[in-house]
């Protein structure tokens, strides 16, 4: 991700995928990144299809989204009004508006709320944190980013009743919350493919990528793993820069 032009004093604008996005996002506080570009990666919407994102923020995963999957039909979930008005500026900056909506909303309200019908896809980076004690607080730009409220169960809740049955599920989120996620989204999902993100080919995993179908019955596979880094020097591997171009998904 390149900075390309500051918008505003408060806002800048970056290049997602090579160029092919612009996504303007706060110059301070929580900004799209790696795991924006990850989960985007992670998500093959056929043509026609329909997607939901729980906490869109500036819209990161979704104008990458969008990009890769031109027949998709895409809607958005943000809390904070300010950041859904970011992000569906940033819909129109692309030319996606006709097929991203973007709507003002809390997880923690359900998906009912919504009175939308189920979606084929969901998916979510949800915030990492759901106990205020356990960090330091983060800056109050990145507190919502940051520290999920409600907890990461209303999350997973949100999920598994956005999509139909057969629906797809995808979250990246913590490696050490793998168990926990497993946990709450196979109360009504299964078939359950995790690949783990490593910094470095010989450090512990710190992100996984969950893939789960609701009502899906199929053995939990493990996936080869992703590394983002080398030690040759460059900034990513080879893979990841694949991605982070849109040169390259992540298939299940």
């Amino acid at each position: 991700m390149s900075a390309v032009e500051t918008a505003t004093p408060d806002i800048v604008e970056n290049g997602l995928l090579n160029g092919r996005v612009r996504l303007r996002q706060p110059a301070k506080g929580y900004r799209a990144g790696m795991d924006a570009a990850l989960l985007a990666a992670a998500t093959p919407v056929r043509p026609g299809e329909r997607l939901i994102e729980a906490g869109c923020g500036a819209g990161g995963v979704l104008m990458q989204v969008a990009a890769r999957c031109p027949q998709a039909r895409l809607t958005a979930l943000e809390r904070d009004p300010a950041m859904a008005d970011l992000a569906s500026s940033n819909a129109a900056l692309n030319g996606f508006q006709d097929r991203l909506s973007v709507r003002t909303g809390d997880v923690a309200e359900g998906f009912r709320a919504l009175d939308l019908a189920p979606f084929d896809w969901a998916v979510s980076n949800p915030p990492f944190f759901d106990d205020a004690t356990a960090l330091r607080a983060p800056a109050e730009g990145k507190r919502g980013a940051w520290m999920a409220d409600d907890g990461l169960e209303a999350w997973t809740r949100f999920l598994l009743k956005a999509v139909r049955e057969g629906g797809r599920i995808v979250m990246i989120h913590r490696a050490d919350r793998l168990a926990d996620i497993l946990r709450l989204l196979g109360e009504k999902a299964g078939s359950f493919a995790v690949r783990p993100v490593h910094p470095f080919h010989d450090e512990p995993a710190k992100r996984v990528l969950v893939h789960a179908v609701k009502t899906g019955r199929a053995p939990l596979r493990l996936l080869p793993p992703l590394i983002l880094h080398d030690r040759s020097g460059g900034k990513h591997t080879q893979e990841a820069e694949a991605l982070l171009r849109g040169e390259a998904s992540l298939e299940w």
